[in-house]
């Protein structure tokens, strides 16, 4: 049976203060996230692409995770591929160390940078300007978290002309250690958009909405729930036919951002406030 052939652009990347690893990517391809990112948590993140061996994801984190560098898995995983030369694989390691390799038998433009904490690749582009977007646009963004990070990098390289062939799906894979639902997953992002004529923009507006129903708002900047405050919320979940603000944060899956009576996250007071309106 044929592989899949994901001709694609993506980047992988890591925060190392925030300890995160994660995996963006876009083709026109049909679900290129099924296919395409892999990561965990204090170990590292693989992209694995063009005419794409799916085994490099689970081989490539298992060899990470026994303490070789990008460039050692990279090299382990391709050496032992017949079809290494029709492969594209990029790798970032516990460690902010990179790696990307791009088979002498990918379709044109094909191609890679690396750099501190992240490795961007992609074959079938318009050019390598693509590439050199992905790259830049992560190097120039520190400041920001990673998913972010990530995402503004696809969309730049959208914007510098990205897959020749168009557009149709694109993926985000963020992971930290207990930094997902309810501290028991490390899955922190896993947003995917699988079929869209604008498959970056939907990305956007997916995540979006998973930063507010499941990201969190450091607890300095929550409100003391007091006073008129207090009697504003109480109107509100009364006009809603609820009792309590846990009530109503469970129907709106926005329970993760409620603790206790005494503060309120700003980003469940504004929900709340247009869920009344």
């Amino acid at each position: 049976m044929a592989e899949p052939f994901v001709a694609t652009y993506s980047i992988v990347g890591c925060d190392l203060e925030a300890r995160q690893w994660g995996v963006a990517v876009q083709s026109k391809f049909l679900a290129v996230g099924s296919v395409v990112p892999w990561a965990e948590a204090e170990v590292g993140a693989v992209a694995t692409q063009a005419y794409a061996n799916p085994s490099y994801g689970p081989n490539g984190l298992t060899l990470l995770r026994e303490g070789l560098s990008a460039n050692e898995v990279v090299e382990r995983l391709t050496a032992a591929d017949d079809g290494r030369d029709d492969r594209q694989l990029g790798v970032v390691d516990a460690q902010g160390g990179s790696a990307s390799w791009t088979g002498p038998g990918c379709n044109d433009w094909a191609g890679g940078r690396t750099g501190s904490c992240y490795a961007a690749q992609g074959n079938i582009l318009v050019g390598e300007e693509t590439v050199a977007a992905l790259a830049e646009t992560f190097e120039a963004s520190q400041d920001r978290p990673l998913a972010e990070r990530l995402l503004e990098a696809l969309a730049a390289a959208q914007a510098a002309g990205g897959d020749s062939r168009g557009q149709q799906s694109a993926a985000l894979l963020v992971v930290e250690r207990n930094g997902g639902y309810a501290g028991l997953s490390d899955v922190l992002v896993d947003v995917r958009v699988d079929d869209h004529e604008r498959p970056i923009g939907e990305l956007k507006r997916i995540y979006e909405l998973h930063r507010q129903l499941f990201g969190r708002t450091p607890e300095r900047f929550w409100l003391p729930l007091d006073g008129e405050l207090r009697d504003e919320v109480d109107e509100l979940l009364g006009r809603l036919g609820f009792g309590s603000l846990e009530a109503w944060a469970s129907v709106e899956n926005l329970e993760e951002r409620v603790n206790g009576s005494d503060a309120i996250d700003p980003v469940v007071l504004e929900a709340l406030r247009e869920a009344s309106a």
